[in-house]
């Protein structure tokens, strides 16, 4: 059972209405999740949360599909469904095959070795407080990433574990989305 009560536009804070406005209008269902309505409980957490996703959508190096592999490996070592619902809608409706999305969820070789170092090190940043090993770094650099594309995926991580640590602290219900 939730914790914290999920808000419609009406009903939520002031501070939160345009928030949530914003969030129907990019949203491709027509409409925010449920996590998005228990944020605007807060005005506070819905202003970094989707603070968070708009500076990644103006200042990221990444294409939406490299997102969304960054996003569902992270949300799957942080270990909350909700996220990990997300995040395998996001890779799906962002290019990604079903079996590529079942091994960027469980850390397996997506048929893209270049995609799945960069995954592996977000997975081992979420995984060990943003920590990677040296290893783990020179990997990433011989498959090609280059220092700012190294340093990007800490954005995703960071609007991830986020997310996944309110839904976890919420106990927030999913969506019938996925």
């Amino acid at each position: 059972m939730s914790r914290i009560p999920t808000h419609t536009v009406e009903d939520a804070p002031a501070a939160s209405r345009l928030l949530l406005q914003n969030l129907i209008q990019s949203s491709p269902t027509g409409r925010f999740l449920n996590a998005h309505g228990q944020m605007a409980h807060s005005p506070a957490v819905l202003a970094a949360y989707t603070s968070l996703r708009a500076v990644i959508a103006k200042h990221g190096t990444f294409d939406p599909k490299v997102g969304a592999a960054l996003t569902l490996a992270t949300a799957a070592t942080v270990g909350n469904g909700y996220m990990i619902g997300i995040g395998s809608r996001l890779a799906q409706m962002n290019g990604w095959a079903e079996e590529q999305v079942a091994a960027l969820r469980t850390g397996t070789p997506t048929s893209d070795a270049k995609i799945d170092v960069l995954t592996d090190l977000v997975r081992e940043a979420a995984a060990n407080s943003g920590n990677v090993t040296d290893a783990t770094w020179r990997a990433a650099q011989q498959a090609g990433w280059s220092g700012e594309q190294l340093t990007d995926p800490f954005a995703y991580l960071g609007a991830t574990v986020f997310t996944g640590y309110f839904l976890n602290y919420a106990q927030t219900d999913m969506d019938a989305l996925w």
